[in-house]
């Protein structure tokens, strides 16, 4: 696998896992008992902490892209085995 390659799909999963993260351990200015600013959302964040979500986002994509190359390299699960619309039929399995 190329380098290039590899930073893209590590980047693809970067920014999955920034958004899966995001909502974890925010609380509002109600739940902290803080006064809000006018015009504020409600469900805007009491303190936003961007580097605890890129360090948070970084473990996890570099988790995920782990088992995707491990899978990479092993061949666990290939585009063959995704294919639900024509499933190869029993007959054809016995075959390997």
């Amino acid at each position: 696998m190329r380098w290039t390659s590899i930073v893209a799909i590590y980047s693809l999963f970067w920014v999955l896992s920034a958004f899966l993260v995001m909502p974890f351990g925010v609380r509002t200015h109600d739940e902290e008992g803080i006064e809000k600013v006018p015009g504020q959302a409600d469900s805007a964040p009491a303190h936003f902490r961007p580097g605890r979500i890129v360090l948070r986002a970084t473990i996890l994509a570099a988790i995920f892209f782990a088992l995707y190359y491990v899978n990479y390299v092993n061949g666990w699960i290939d585009v063959g085995d995704l294919n639900f619309v024509h499933p190869p039929k029993i007959k054809d399995i016995d075959a390997y």
